[in-house]
């Protein structure tokens, strides 16, 4: 099986047993959704969610490009955190994206920043993750996607949504000329506890899960150097083969975090262009959403 110019090894190989979508599904979606999906992926260092096995199998993440990947795949070596450096992934074409499906990586997990400059963010993310039990089929974590697109927009950002293809949902900002992740990461955080701070029964900050009760965890943290987030039109490791789908905020009421497969996605596809196809035209830079995030900040602590 050839998709993309990429020979696909065993393609009749189940990955999602419960619905029967085989490894050469897996790679034909990629290869189909590609050119919606790049313009999300590209120039960004990934960590490869790879299940050798299917869903029901072993996983592992990794981030160094292995040495028998083939040459024309794109790689760049950045520092790693704490010393030493990692040579990555870059998808930068539809043949990666097949290639990588090929070799069980079911989600690429891209950087957010570009490789070029890894340690200028250039995304702004937080994940609404439902209580543990509650796979997000419910009002509220809509309702605390709304709330924390209020915050944004009254502090002059431009957020968009995902359904994340698994429990909840995602909320990501453009940036623009934010120097390193230090800022990014201390603004997430500071939005998301005062958020929580407004909503004590129904919104946490906190870690431990045992802690959050039924509360929706607003998770900032992968707003850090080296983290990773979920990117538009990736597949989930999860039943069905569910898929992060950007949606427009009008369209929250009506969607699920699973809403969107690798089979209907292209119905959907056939009737809307790519709702996040303008995301990076709606960038800012965070210097006057601090300051206002600050004044907010005093004026509830007053």
């Amino acid at each position: 099986m050839v998709v993309r110019g990429v020979e696909v090894s065993d393609p009749d190989k189940v990955f999602f047993p419960e619905s029967g979508v085989t490894k050469g599904d897996v790679a034909e979606y990629y290869g189909r959704i590609a050119e919606t999906m790049l313009p999300h992926v590209r120039g960004r260092c990934v960590s490869m969610h790879r299940w050798p096995d299917g869903i029901e199998g072993e996983d592992f993440y990794q981030k160094e490009a292995p040495d028998y990947f083939p040459d024309w795949i794109r790689t760049e070596t950045v520092p790693r955190k704490r010393g030493g450096s990692v040579r990555h992934v870059v998808i930068d074409d539809a043949r990666t994206l097949v290639y990588l499906a090929d070799q069980a990586c079911l989600t690429p997990h891209v950087w957010l920043s570009r490789a070029e400059a890894p340690a200028e963010p250039d995304r702004l993310v937080f994940d609404l993750d439902p209580p543990q039990g509650d796979d997000g089929h419910g009002e509220d974590v809509r309702w605390a996607a709304r709330r924390l697109n209020d915050l944004l927009r009254e502090l002059g950002l431009d957020p968009s949504v995902m359904t994340s293809g698994s429990r909840g949902f995602h909320i990501h900002v453009a940036l623009i000329d934010v120097a390193d992740f230090e800022v990014s990461r201390s603004f997430a955080r500071d939005v998301s506890h005062l958020l929580a701070e407004r909503h004590p029964e129904r919104l946490t900050v906190a870690q431990r899960k045992q802690k959050r009760g039924s509360r929706i965890f607003l998770d900032y943290l992968r707003n850090g150097y080296a983290q990773t987030s979920v990117p538009p039109y990736s597949v989930r490791a999860r039943s069905g083969a569910p898929v992060a789908m950007p949606i427009d905020w009008d369209e929250l009421s009506g969607v699920e975090p699973r809403s969107y497969d690798v089979r209907n996605v292209f119905r959907r596809m056939g009737q809307k262009t790519d709702s996040w196809e303008q995301l990076d035209e709606t960038g800012r830079g965070l210097d006057e959403a601090r300051e206002g995030l600050d004044e907010l900040a005093a004026e509830e602590e007053g």
